[in-house]
């Protein structure tokens, strides 16, 4: 387990729902990675990242697809990809990622708590 943090610390993180609306291989990575771009909303818009993610997932069940990203986060360099939006996943024994999605459809750009 990593070291307890404060609620102050935590409510700092802007956790958003987003709709996944275009992916694209990202062949300059140098693991198998997609460029997500990802609708928040009105308030924060579409941002995109590059995600390590191919093991479960392409372009055809993910467009559409909620997720839960981590927006506050700097933006980042990643194989030639401005990566601007962490999105969340579980990570298996076999370090596939398994992505956070809301259980129902929610509004793109709403705060998780």
């Amino acid at each position: 387990m990593k070291e307890q943090i404060t609620y102050d610390i935590f409510d700092k993180v802007d956790i958003r729902v987003g709709t996944v609306v275009s992916v694209e291989k990202n062949e300059k990575a140098r693991k198998p990675s997609l460029v997500v771009k990802v609708d928040f909303g009105s308030e924060i818009g579409i941002k995109q990242s590059s995600a390590q993610i191919t093991h479960y997932y392409n372009k055809d069940n993910l467009i559409g697809k909620q997720v839960i990203g981590i927006c506050n986060f700097p933006e980042k360099n990643i194989a030639g990809v401005i990566s601007q939006v962490l999105i969340l996943g579980s990570i298996d024994k076999e370090g596939k990622v398994i992505l956070v999605h809301p259980s129902q459809k929610s509004e793109d750009g709403l705060s998780i708590a």
